[in-house]
């Protein structure tokens, strides 16, 4: 029987739509990482989201623990202002529903799905 992490792994393989933003607080703010209609595409370890025009918006990598409580995440971007850092984050998988909530590197990782200053949590829905 495989681990929960790769359980996890292998059910965020795919297509993903932001539905929902919250960063320090603040709930749908202005977003240089996503856009109306922009895919967050997960394969292996790696992501990228696109825009409907086909523009690269991020990429990266990121490691999944399935074992913490509440599940934990690192998220590494390959491009953008948080290219290289390590950002410590949560995340809940239900189906399919995939939220998780991110702070900035150097930071505790967060544990509760609400934002505080320096923290970023997206909702996202799977696409087909």
């Amino acid at each position: 029987m495989p681990s929960p992490s790769v359980t996890d792994y292998q059910a965020l393989q795919g297509a993903w739509e932001q539905t929902a933003l919250e960063d320090s607080g603040v709930f749908n703010p202005a977003d240089a990482h996503s856009a109306p209609g922009a895919i967050t595409t997960i394969s292996g370890d790696t992501f990228e989201v696109v825009t409907v025009e086909g523009e690269l918006l991020l990429a990266g990598r990121f490691v999944l623990d399935a074992t913490t409580t509440p599940k934990s995440i690192i998220w590494v971007d390959a491009i953008g202002e948080d290219a290289g850092k390590s950002l410590p984050a949560s995340y809940r998988l239900e189906g399919d529903h995939f939220v998780f909530i991110a702070a900035d590197e150097g930071m505790p990782r967060p544990t509760v799905f609400s934002t505080g200053p320096g923290q970023t949590m997206r909702t996202f829905v799977r696409r087909a």
